[in-house]
């Protein structure tokens, strides 16, 4: 039988992990989208090709319930967008509002108020030409 020799063998070492530097685009004019609903407004600022640059909900910034649809959530809403987009260098919006919510307009003076230009505001809630036939209304 064949004696076995122990043969040491050196540590081997895990490579240096290399860390990417992240890059921050700047973006001179983006797209904010308002949805505002009868429960809740959401607002996505995106660069004009859509990419998503940052988003909030009335819900995420902390409004339960009836107060999500109110249109102080909607200014908070507003403003604390305004504050994730900051590092992008955003300097002017196009906004987009979709929706009857009460917080439309809110919305809208929000983004105003944190020191973005407005180049425009587009009103893309669909409205029907007489397509479908409504749904019956609620009886209370």
């Amino acid at each position: 039988m064949p004696e076995e020799k122990a043969v040491a063998t050196a540590p081997v070492q895990a490579p240096a992990k290399v860390s990417k530097k992240k890059i921050r685009k700047t973006v001179p004019l983006a797209h904010a989208y308002v949805t505002a609903t009868y429960n809740n407004t959401i607002i996505t600022v995106t660069e004009p090709n859509g990419n998503v640059l940052a988003w909030a909900s009335a819900g995420v910034c902390g409004f339960k319930g009836t107060r999500k649809s109110t249109p102080y959530a909607a200014t908070v809403t507003a403003e604390k967008v305004v504050e994730k987009i900051a590092p992008y260098g955003v300097k002017s919006l196009k906004v987009f509002i979709n929706g009857v919510g009460t917080g439309r307009e809110q919305a809208v003076r929000g983004l105003h108020s944190s020191g973005l230009e407005l180049e425009a505001i587009f009103d893309t809630t669909p409205i029907p030409h007489n397509g479908c036939r409504k749904k019956k209304s609620r009886r209370v």
